[in-house]
């Protein structure tokens, strides 16, 4: 886990999430907020890069509207008795170039990940996917030892350390996609990904025009495909366009008919009757929220070590406030770790944040016991002023009302706090965040997978590299119970214990949960089937039909 946390920053780059038009070889034009970065899926680490390839090339199961996994590439699979032995048989397909996918190109692409230890080879080690000997190659081990295997062309068999209850849905991420071995290694090292011709699809669709940091991507439907009679359009493009304003704009001439709004222009939208028609809201599943810096050798001391003040700064915070006067694009307060409307019990159905209130005494809008945890930081530091530093990106507007609203809410409720807000290019904040030079900084993280670990695993002694230089024991110790020990072979009791994690966490306030995100989107009313997934590939396109 330790790299994830610039992964997932990048991640949050893609604020607005899409749009659609039409050019000369497509109905069809989406918007990315920013760049793609890569199409190697070893090296990719952003959403919109990640949803590109997707577009491009099937893993073993993809998942549905409703998010749950489907086969994809693999027609079926079976599960060992003990949950640590997956074998999935492929059906037919073919990549863009006529050769067959085979049971080879996945061993081939999850070895070559693991050895490469880039950003998100820790999604196949034991913290998430639990793939025999994933940590050992990824610090440098033989990758012939990782535990897969291909019996035969169609069969693909997968060895894990312990059972994973979401290991399916996590067959449908990019990072555990195939490569065609011989293709790859026909290539000069570094081109792989970076034009139609050093790239191969077994998708739905193929790339007709690219290049890195292009603006402008190109689609076409991918007859090779195995499930080629079910894509209805002959292909689209994708169009970079870092400005919502511009967006919009181009959503009312025609030009784009998909575009994702910010929170000042939904109710320009909703005020328009006609344009009004074609707003939706997905929730995203992404948690923003406030990491604290406990290093001692941070500003003004290291006061941020004392947990009374990260607690009087939590509850000084009116999150309702912030989503409906700030964020406005139908975000939730959030009063837990784990954001809304995200990781349902397999068992229940019932989402894992679904109860907000539990741990309100630690976390909630009350200034009354805000102060009173002032009050014992104070008296427990022997100060009477805090002077604190907020840093946060500031490549939208959205965030600088956001940190504006936070810092008015904390000075007016605390006296003797205050706070001073440091907008950042990304690049700069990025450098900061991961180097631990903050005091607090806002955060957006992404889910990466349906389950409740792709956030608390974040906050363990060996997590991310916004480590917050919290530690406890206690803490790490039932993570790691709920991935490889104890607890990874019982549903319920890992589930129950999540919650004890969770609970840790919040009562030492090493968070400040904030809101959970949501898109507001305009959709043509031409444009009917984008599937928006909170957890993994945000959007999908397969299903997309144009009346």
């Amino acid at each position: 886990m330790k790299k994830i946390f610039m992964a997932a920053l990048l991640l949050v780059t893609m604020i607005f999430t899409g749009c659609g038009g039409s050019d000369s070889s497509s109905k069809l034009s989406v918007m990315l907020g920013s760049n793609v970065v890569s199409l190697d899926s070893a090296q990719a680490t952003d959403v919109n890069s990640f949803e590109l390839i997707a577009d491009c090339i099937d893993g073993l199961m993809q998942l549905d509207a409703e998010g749950k996994a489907i086969p994809a590439l693999a027609e079926s699979y079976d599960v060992s008795s003990d949950g640590k032995t997956y074998t999935f048989h492929l059906r037919d397909a073919k990549w863009s170039n006529g050769d067959p996918v085979t049971a080879d190109d996945f061993v081939f692409a999850w070895r070559r990940h693991c050895q490469s230890s880039a950003e998100y080879s820790y999604i196949m080690g034991d913290t998430v996917a639990c793939v025999k000997n994933a940590d050992a190659v990824i610090k440098g081990g033989d990758p012939k030892t990782l535990g897969v295997s291909a019996p035969d062309p169609k069969t693909f068999v997968v060895e894990l350390d312990a059972p994973v209850s979401f290991f399916p849905s996590l067959m449908a991420f990019p990072t555990f996609y195939p490569i065609n071995e011989k293709f790859y290694n026909s290539l000069e090292e570094g081109l792989y990904g970076t034009s139609p011709e050093t790239f191969l699809s077994n998708g739905a669709f193929a790339l007709a025009s690219y290049v890195p940091g292009a603006a402008n991507i190109q689609l076409k439907k991918n007859d090779s495909y195995w499930n080629a009679e079910k894509i209805s359009i002959d292909g689209f493009q994708y169009q970079v366009v870092s400005s919502s304003d511009n967006a919009l704009t181009s959503f009312k001439n025609g030009t784009l008919n998909v575009v994702g709004i910010s929170g000042n222009q939904v109710e320009h939208v909703k005020e328009n009757a006609e344009l009004a028609k074609n707003l939706k809201t997905f929730s995203s599943g992404l948690l923003n929220y406030l990491s604290f810096n406990q290093d001692a050798k941070n500003h003004h001391a290291g006061a941020l070590s004392n947990v009374n003040l990260r607690l009087a700064i939590s509850n000084a915070i009116d999150r309702e406030s912030l989503v409906n006067n700030f964020v406005m694009t139908g975000a939730k307060a959030t009063y837990t770790a784990v954001p809304i409307d995200f990781a349902p019990n397999a068992k229940t159905g019932k989402f894992f944040a679904e109860d907000q209130k539990q741990f309100s005494d630690v976390v909630s809008f009350n200034v009354s016991k805000a102060q009173e945890f002032l009050s014992k930081a104070k008296a427990e530091l022997g100060k009477e002023n805090f002077d604190l530093n907020l840093i946060y990106s500031n490549d939208g507007d959205s965030s600088t009302k956001i940190v504006q609203a936070i810092k008015s809410q904390v000075e007016e409720n605390l006296p003797g706090v205050k706070i001073n807000l440091q907008p950042m290019p990304k690049a700069e904040y990025l450098s900061n965040v991961t180097s631990n030079s903050y005091d607090i900084a806002l955060v957006d993280w992404v889910p990466d997978y349906n389950d409740p670990m792709t956030f608390l695993t974040l906050w363990t002694t060996s997590g991310c590299e916004i480590a917050e230089h919290w530690s406890n024991a206690e803490y790490d110790k039932i993570i790691s119970d709920c991935s490889t020990g104890s607890l990874a072979e019982d549903y319920d009791a890992r589930w129950s214990a999540l919650y004890d994690a969770e609970k840790i966490l919040l009562d030492n306030a090493v968070i400040a949960p904030l809101y959970t995100s949501a898109n507001a989107v305009l959709i043509s009313p031409n444009v009917e089937g984008i599937e928006y997934h909170v957890a993994g590939i945000s959007r999908v396109f397969k299903n997309v039909k144009l009346k």
